[in-house]
C-alpha cells in the first residue's frame, strides 16, 4: 500500500517523474531525491555526488594522483538507493547486453561488475545533478562512434 503511495506520489511531481527517466531509478528513489537532496546548491555535478559518497578518495605524492575505494562518506539512503539502482542496471546489461558501443558494454568488458556498479552509480548522482540543475529530461544514450 505505501509503494503505491509513492508510485503514485513519484507520477505526480514534475520533477520525480524527470528523474524516473534514468535507467535505475524508480518511483522510491525519484522521490527520496526530491525531498531531501540538495543538488541546486552544488556548483558541479562532483560535488553533489561527492555529498552522496560516490566520489573515489584521493591520494597525491610527488605530483601523480592516485584514486582509491569509493568513500561511502555521505548522504547513506541515497547512497544505497543509487546503488541498488546501478546495480540492477548492471545486472541487466551483464545477462542481455548493454548497448553496443556504450560507456557500459566497455566498462563491463574490462572491470569488475561490483566495480562498474559503483561507477555506474556515480554517473548516475551526475546525471541527477544535471537534470535537477538544468531542469529538462533525461537523453537516451548514445552509442559511441567506432
Amino acid at each position: 500500500m505505501l509503494d503505491k503511495e509513492i508510485a503514485r506520489r513519484a507520477r505526480e511531481d514534475e520533477v520525480a517523474g524527470r528523474l524516473m527517466t534514468i535507467p535505475g531509478i524508480g518511483p522510491l528513489t525519484a522521490t527520496t531525491i526530491t525531498a531531501g537532496a540538495p543538488a541546486e546548491t552544488f556548483a558541479k555535478g562532483r560535488d553533489f555526488a561527492a555529498w552522496l559518497g560516490l566520489v573515489p578518495s584521493q591520494a597525491a605524492t610527488g605530483g601523480k594522483q592516485k584514486l582509491g575505494a569509493i568513500s561511502r562518506m555521505g548522504e547513506r539512503t541515497l547512497w544505497r538507493l543509487l546503488i541498488i539502482g546501478s546495480s540492477a542496471v548492471v545486472l541487466q546489461a551483464s545477462k542481455r547486453g548493454a548497448l553496443a558501443g556504450s560507456w557500459l558494454e566497455g566498462m563491463l568488458a574490462r572491470k569488475p561488475r561490483m566495480l562498474v556498479t559503483a561507477a555506474l552509480a556515480n554517473e548516475m548522482a551526475l546525471i541527477v545533478w544535471a537534470l535537477l540543475a538544468k531542469q529538462e529530461d533525461c537523453r537516451a544514450p548514445v552509442a559511441a562512434e567506432a
